[in-house]
């Protein structure tokens, strides 16, 4: 366990730009509705989001009693950083969050604005990180194959970890994540990379990450039928909603778009309803 949990706030990282503003209003208000009494720091960073809607969650995190810490990104930061259209600066924000974070905030949860909290995630704040530098899961509802892939493509043993839901000690970050390996690294591995910001964290620190469950954790809301295969049934709708914190809806298809079929999308659309009644007026 992480210590003692009582009157301390859960700190959570999100990053995005403003075309992701209706995700983080859903992500925001799954949140709330399903931590109940739970205490939350949300620090945003994010390069130049319209004041308008720092504004918005300012006052939204007011209201719900959490703290609020927006941090604007400045490009200089990232002037010797390889970076296209397909390599955006903010690939970066999230390995480099012990950088770019208030140096007195030692651990911090990151979820991807594509993510929904359904159950409570205390559970997943409170692990033992054990000298690690993340905590993440491998969508092992994936074929092995897949798996194989990224372990040659990337020259590593161990499982590919998604990078959408990171448990991230910042203190031990500081001392070991350096930004210019970093750059060096994209720079000259730029024709592996497949999806820059997962590829970066599996094959430069890989293995300082600690597995935790993907079926609690970070649930990629594609692949229920390979959950039910791989738990022989066990994992059914029901035990989802009972059991799993965080729903990933990866890749491309998302259920805020027209053509969604994947299960859950259901779910989601009834969260984008209750954030409109949550976020009204903010």
């Amino acid at each position: 366990m992480f210590g003692n949990q009582e009157d301390i706030n859960l700190n959570l990282l999100v990053t995005l730009d403003q075309n992701y503003f209706p995700r983080l209003q859903v992500l925001l208000a799954s949140l709330k509705i399903n931590n109940p009494g739970e205490c939350f720091d949300l620090y945003l960073l994010h390069n130049h989001l319209p004041e308008q809607m720092l504004h918005s969650v300012r006052n939204w995190c007011e209201a719900a009693g959490y703290g609020y810490y927006p941090v604007q990104v400045e490009k200089q930061l990232f002037q010797d950083a390889p970076a296209s259209s397909r390599y955006p600066v903010e690939m970066y924000y999230r390995l480099l969050a012990p950088q770019l974070l208030p140096q007195d905030v030692d651990r911090i949860l990151y979820l991807d604005p594509d993510t929904l909290v359904i159950n409570p995630v205390a559970g997943l704040w409170q692990t033992d990180l054990k000298g690690n530098l993340f905590a993440a899961a491998a969508h092992t509802g994936k074929t092995e194959f897949a798996n194989g892939v990224n372990r040659i493509r990337l020259g590593v043993e161990h499982d590919y970890y998604n990078s959408g839901v990171l448990l991230m000690d910042l203190a031990l970050g500081r001392k070991e994540i350096l930004p210019e390996e970093i750059f060096r690294y994209v720079d000259e591995h730029r024709i592996e990379l497949v999806l820059p910001d997962q590829d970066l964290l599996n094959a430069m620190y890989g293995q300082r990450i600690l597995p935790v469950d993907d079926a609690l954790w970070n649930y990629d809301a594609r692949n229920y039928n390979n959950y039910m295969v791989r738990s022989s049934g066990q994992y059914n709708s029901k035990w989802v909603m009972e059991h799993t914190a965080i729903l990933h809806f990866c890749g491309k298809a998302k259920p805020w778009k027209p053509g969604y079929f994947y299960r859950f999308g259901m779910l989601y659309q009834h969260y984008e309803q209750l954030a409109v009644r949550s976020w009204e007026g903010f």
